[in-house]
């Protein structure tokens, strides 16, 4: 502007009839404003007179004509830049630089666009989308195989297996018997309906039963001690005229010595060694 002051704030010269630049309210002519107030441009580093445009970032100071892409050299006046440790770049030549790629299509995913992380993968958002149906995923569950992604319902449709007895989809887990898959909860004994996902068990006319409930309703007695005899486990069993015998209880009536792997003789329903056999 030109001055109705009357002398320099800081050199005292008059200035009638000369430019001058205000500050604090106090007129300085424009060789003194300089000097005393502009800012070094970070490019050029030369001062930023009071006649030209002074364009500022984060504290930092540039001519307009220096207010470029550090890499290609376009202008950034008036146009979206980014900086990277502390030099300034357009958004083409930041996306080259550092921005990450989406995994699907392998483009750049340009800063301020929405990114979907997983996994440590990047997508553009548009890119993220079920492999079946192609809809969204978002921030929705989703389930991946073969590195594609699936929505919940798309999955189960196309991969997952049913349940032998309830019918319902296996999300987790589960248990093969038969070649048919089960929940774990589902895969229960025929008889008490216990658990018996990583227990023992026996098949029965295809129907699984625990131990316990196999030995109650189907196994033979032991002719000695009544019990259930199994024939799950090591345990062994003697078996003589459909009659049968735990390995431990198959001893003679009279002396109790044991018959495993020895002769013996019958009486009535007595098992006897030959020697108590052979003195009745």
């Amino acid at each position: 502007m030109t001055s109705n002051h009357t002398d320099c704030h800081y050199c005292l010269q008059s200035l009638h009839g000369r430019k001058y630049a205000l500050r604090e309210e106090n007129a300085y002519c424009v060789s003194c404003y300089d000097s005393l107030f502009a800012s070094p441009c970070e490019e050029c580093k030369q001062p930023i007179e009071c006649d030209s445009k002074d364009l500022a970032y984060k504290g930092r100071h540039w001519h307009e004509r220096c207010f470029k892409c550090a890499k290609c050299s376009r202008s950034l006046v008036e146009k979206p830049f980014a900086a990277k440790d502390e030099v300034l770049l357009c958004t083409e030549c930041y996306s080259d630089e550092y921005s990450s790629k989406c995994f699907h299509c392998q483009k750049t995913i340009m800063p301020g666009s929405r990114k979907m992380e997983f996994k440590g993968s990047s997508w553009h958002e548009s890119c993220f989308v079920c492999q079946y149906c192609r809809q969204p995923l978002g921030t929705k569950p989703l389930i991946t195989k073969d590195n594609e992604n699936y929505c919940v319902p798309c999955f189960e449709k196309q991969f997952a297996h049913h349940c032998y007895s309830c019918k319902k989809v296996i999300t987790s887990g589960g248990v093969t018997y038969h070649d048919q898959p089960w929940h774990k909860e589902c895969f229960v004994c025929a008889g008490c309906k216990t658990q018996l996902s990583g227990q023992r068990f026996i098949s029965k006319d295809e129907y699984p039963y625990c131990v316990d409930c196999f030995s109650k309703l189907y196994a033979k007695k032991c002719a000695a001690c009544k019990k259930p005899i199994t024939a799950h486990g090591t345990a062994k069993f003697i078996s003589f005229e459909e009659r049968q015998w735990h390995g431990e209880c198959f001893n003679c009536a009279k002396c109790s010595v044991s018959l495993v792997g020895r002769g013996f003789l019958t009486q009535q329903d007595d098992v006897l060694c030959h020697e108590c056999g052979s003195a009745s």
